[in-house]
Order: structure tokens, then sequence, then C-alpha cells
């Protein structure tokens, strides 16, 4: 799934996706950044 990595300041590709519900309710995807290591996170929607 692709993320967006506030280090690199760039879209890119996140590995060891994860998908993870939010304290809020939300689910949400979190992985690493390919290129620097730090973590991403992809906010998916509410859960259902």
């Amino acid at each position: 799934m692709e993320g967006y990595c506030v280090k690199c300041k760039a879209k890119k590709e996140m590995t060891d996706g994860k998908e993870e519900v939010l304290k809020n309710g939300r689910n949400a995807m979190k992985g690493k950044c390919p290129t620097c290591g730090t973590t991403m996170c992809r906010i998916l929607g509410k859960k259902k």
C-alpha cells in the first residue's frame, strides 16, 4: 500500500504493512519507509 513519508517528503510503497485499529475506531495501515525506515501511517476509514 502507498503512504506518505514525512521524512522523505514523498509518496512511497510501504514495507511490512499491517492493518491496525486506532483508539478512535478508525482502521489504519502502518508500515516502514523502504528508503529511510521511518514508520508510515495511512488512515483507511471507520470500521463498520
